[in-house]
């Protein structure tokens, strides 16, 4: 049975995308497709950092050892839909007019930080394999720790984006908030094999 729980996992993580391509297929994303596809891939991209975010925490306060290992497959997800994102933004905005795209950047302070959010989960992304993580020993756990800035700035990105309903990026700081509690709480405590694989 439990061979059968990641493939399980792998294909509920697409149902978001699944459900983007079925509503551009049956033309049901408004008026301005564009503005729905990159609200919405930005919108899964936050949950599932925030969900990779949450699995160390369930795991030390519930003792739910067994999520351990779809932590790498979900912090993946949460890349690839930032990729979409950002690809949404790339082809559909800028049209691969890089010197446009890079002076939006540099004068629009949410795409610049949403932007920062994005280069900060390549090195995670392309670290994120056990090899890597063998290689790099305890410097991956420090570098690892940039997904919680990353998270910070998908926040502020979003937040800096609505300006008037900031209901939902407001829920997303608050869970990130409790999560970065939880890690805190237990990092004052003495350090232990298990911490050691807290730092995602």
């Amino acid at each position: 049975m439990r061979r059968y729980i990641k493939p399980a996992v792998f294909l509920i993580c697409l149902i978001p995308l699944a459900i983007l391509v079925c509503d551009a297929f049956h033309q049901a994303l408004g008026a301005n497709p564009v503005e729905k596809i990159t609200h919405r891939t930005g919108d899964w991209s936050l949950r599932f950092l925030l969900i990779t975010l949450a699995v160390t925490p369930l795991r030390k306060l519930f003792g739910w050892k067994s999520l351990m290992r779809y932590r790498r497959m979900l912090g993946l997800f949460a890349f690839f839909y930032v990729c979409l994102h950002f690809a949404t933004y790339l082809v559909f905005d800028h049209f691969f007019d890089i010197g446009e795209m890079a002076k939006d950047i540099a004068k629009r302070p949410y795409i610049t930080v949403g932007f920062t959010a994005f280069l900060l989960l390549i090195p995670l992304a392309v670290t994120s394999t056990g090899k890597m993580m063998k290689r790099l020993g305890r410097h991956w756990q420090r570098l690892h720790q940039l997904v919680y800035v990353s998270a910070v700035c998908g926040i502020l990105h979003y937040l800096w984006l609505v300006k008037a309903d900031l209901l939902q990026p407001l829920i997303y700081a608050v869970i990130l908030l409790l999560l970065f509690g939880i890690r805190v709480w237990y990092q004052r405590k003495p350090l232990d094999t298990a911490f050691l694989e807290y730092s995602n």
